[in-house]
């Protein structure tokens, strides 16, 4: 158990580099991207490029549907470790909206 939980943090650590060069894409179904999907969107592709689900990753507000646009998150890890990310929106196209996230390094 314990390797778990200490190798969860490097694992989420070296899922960083991959995870921050993804782009999600989603109807934003008005101006803004809900936060909820941003949320479930950054857990999925940790989970998928680390091969575990954080604990938790919450953010605080709605990602505008606007280039450039940015909210920050927190996702926390199951050992309780805490690192912060970025989403960033990348492209607007109608509805369907772009984005990128980048973990923090801490």
């Amino acid at each position: 158990m314990d390797d778990m939980r200490i190798g969860f943090p490097a694992s989420l650590a070296c899922g960083v580099v991959l995870v921050a060069g993804c782009s999600f894409s989603f109807s934003a179904g008005g101006n803004a991207v809900q936060r909820t999907t941003v949320e479930q969107q950054v857990g999925d592709q940790l989970a998928a490029k680390v091969g575990q689900r954080p604990k938790a990753v919450v953010c605080p507000d709605d990602l505008k549907a606007e280039q450039g646009a940015t909210t920050r998150c927190q996702l926390e890890a199951n050992d309780g470790s805490k690192l912060g990310l970025t989403a960033t929106v990348t492209s607007v196209n109608g509805s369907d909206v772009n984005f990128d996230i980048q973990v923090d390094n801490k």
